[in-house]
């Protein structure tokens, strides 16, 4: 199976956070990876966020495994 070059793009930023799990944190609203100095999601505005080491690496090996299907703010430019 051969995969796109979003896919292969999206499996590289997983990559990039589950070796750097300290730079992020995950977005208890809509489950998006955020940096970790981030204030509001820009995909939802929430403002809770789970910046625990393992729950970061599990999402990006999550998100980096499937297909983008949310929107995000760039979709709505």
């Amino acid at each position: 199976m051969t995969s796109t070059p979003q896919q292969q793009s999206r499996i590289e930023k997983a990559k990039e956070i589950a070796n750097n799990p300290g730079n992020y944190k995950v977005c208890e609203g809509c489950d998006s990876i955020v940096g970790s100095g981030t204030h509001i999601c820009p995909n939802c505005h929430g403002y809770r966020f789970d910046p625990e080491a393992s729950r970061v690496v599990d999402q990006a090996v999550w998100l980096g495994c499937r297909e983008q299907t949310s929107v995000t703010a760039e979709d709505l430019i």
